[in-house]
Parts: C-alpha cells; structure tokens; sequence
C-alpha cells in the first residue's frame, strides 16, 4: 500500500514557477512508477509527465515538454513536478499518482493511462493568472 499526499499548488501568475511535490508514505515507495495527471472541472484527468523507478526516464505531454520537469528522491520518497513558464491553460487540480508496474521506454505510452496507476493523491489545486 502506497499513500500519496501532493504539495506545493497555488496561485502564480503568468511565466512564473511552481514545485509540486508528492511524498509517499510505504517502505516500497522506489519500487514504483510515479506518474502527473491534471484535471479540469468536468474534463477527465490528462497525463502530463512520468517518471520510472529509478528517475532516470521520463517521459511528457507535449502541452508541458520544454517547460516542466519530472525528478524523484527516492532517500525522501518523494517525487517533484518543476513547473517553469506557466501558462493560464495550465489552471487545474494536480495529482500524483502510483503504479508497482515495470516502465520501459518501449512502452511509455501506455502509462499515459490513468487506468495504470493504482495509487493517488488527494490533488492539489493550481492557479495561473494572465
């Protein structure tokens, strides 16, 4: 069992900077695929970055490829989600979520599914002002 809490949300205005951050609590934490998804109200979650278990592949959306920036800790069990040059479409609830499956670059889309990850965060809301 993996449980999830996300951070680090707010208010910011146009091509300014937020960290997300997404501390998991379970000693299997580095054992699993930590993948972002945001959602609109009424809009289903959108995958917007993932990251394998041991940080050194991750994969993006191409709304967010250039501007934000997937890492992990795993010595904090913790994953981060750098968001630089933010645009008001990127106004949403952020969540973290979990999966135990293996990540390989062959099959990266398919963790674009939210149907993937079997663990979630509460969400956390963020706000981009033009």
């Amino acid at each position: 069992q993996v449980q999830l809490v996300e951070s680090g949300g707010g208010l910011v205005q146009a091509g300014g900077s937020l960290r997300l951050s997404c501390e998991a609590s379970g000693h299997t934490y580095s054992s699993h695929v930590m993948g972002w998804f945001l959602q609109v109200p009424g809009n289903k979650r959108e995958f917007v970055s993932v990251i394998n278990r041991s940080g050194d592949m991750i994969d993006y959306a191409d709304s967010v490829k250039g501007r934000f920036t997937g890492s992990r800790d795993n010595a904090k069990n913790t994953a981060y989600l750098q968001m630089d040059s933010l645009k008001p479409e990127d106004t949403a609830v952020y969540y973290c979520a979990a999966t135990p499956r293996v990540m390989y670059w062959s099959d990266r889309y398919g963790f674009r599914s939210e149907f993937q990850y079997d663990y979630w965060g509460q969400g956390t809301q963020v706000t981009v002002s033009s």
